[in-house]
């Protein structure tokens, strides 16, 4: 990669990181200021819609006591190690179906059966397997990450070009030289697409099995603030886990460009 281009688009990320910012910000103040409107002309009662100043006072308090950081630090492990593990074995899968149409053809109506049961109809079964901790939750997160992500690593690793297939095999290259010189690089756009859906939908794996059956983790808190009809702290577990999957996005689209910035073109000299 060259390194005058890398500090190019790291240059041009970080002049449009403000403007981003001060947008993020207006549209974040303007959904405030018509939540706050709402609230205050049609007179709801806190436990139906709180205003945003209680919502905020509730988050506050719930960081103090320490609620807070301790059930998102639950979801948050649930979350990264299901991630983990369904995209690990989706990728592994993924590639071996792609290198075999004739095993795709067996396993494909299995895997296509998998996803036509919501996974709010297996978490109970997974829940009375495995019990009520860590491992059931990581489960269902997995599942539910797994078949976007194999989708994803079939549509890659199929989609480089044949050309340079054979071009490496005139060059005598090993089937690991393939898959690390060609095929990874090569489809790499595609596996990280797969992994930016998974990365959100780990985040909904974790509290549908927490919803289930679980004594800690933000949806065990929104159905403990649901019980008490305490609104507020609704929203502050909602919001927790819109950020939480906000910055697992993110995380994944900034490595998407550290390892993709070989494809920016580079921009032409003496152009304005």
């Amino acid at each position: 990669m060259n390194l005058a281009h890398t500090r190019k688009v790291v240059f041009h990320t970080a002049r449009r990181t403000p403007r981003r910012m001060f947008r993020w910000g207006v549209s974040l103040f303007v959904v405030v200021a018509l939540w706050w409107g709402v609230v205050r002309v049609f007179h709801f009662p806190p436990f139906i819609l709180p205003t945003p100043w209680k919502v905020a006072q509730r988050g506050w308090e719930a960081v103090q006591d320490g609620s807070l950081l301790h059930h998102s630090w639950i979801t948050l492990q649930e979350v990264l190690s299901g991630l983990a593990l369904g995209a690990g074995l989706a990728t592994l899968l993924g590639y071996v179906l792609a290198k075999s149409r004739r095993l795709e053809r067996w396993l494909a109506p299995y895997l296509v059966a998998s996803q036509s049961v919501p996974v709010v109809a297996i978490a109970p079964l997974l829940i009375i397997w495995f019990g009520t901790g860590m491992l059931a939750k990581t489960l269902i997160c997995a599942l539910i990450v797994f078949f976007p992500v194999l989708v994803n690593t079939v549509v890659g690793i199929r989609s480089v070009p044949e050309e340079l297939r054979d071009l490496l095999r005139s060059l005598d290259a090993t089937p690991w030289q393939m898959v690390r010189y060609l095929e990874i690089p090569a489809s790499l756009p595609v596996l990280l697409g797969g992994l930016r859906i998974g990365a959100t939908l780990s985040v909904i794996g974790a509290v549908v099995g927490e919803f289930v059956a679980a004594d800690q983790g933000l949806g065990f808190l929104v159905n403990l603030a649901r019980g008490r009809y305490d609104t507020p702290l609704v929203f502050v577990a909602v919001f927790t886990l819109i950020g939480m999957a906000l910055a697992l996005y993110g995380t994944v689209a900034w490595l998407e460009r550290r390892l993709l910035a070989w494809q920016t073109p580079p921009r032409r000299m003496g152009r304005r």
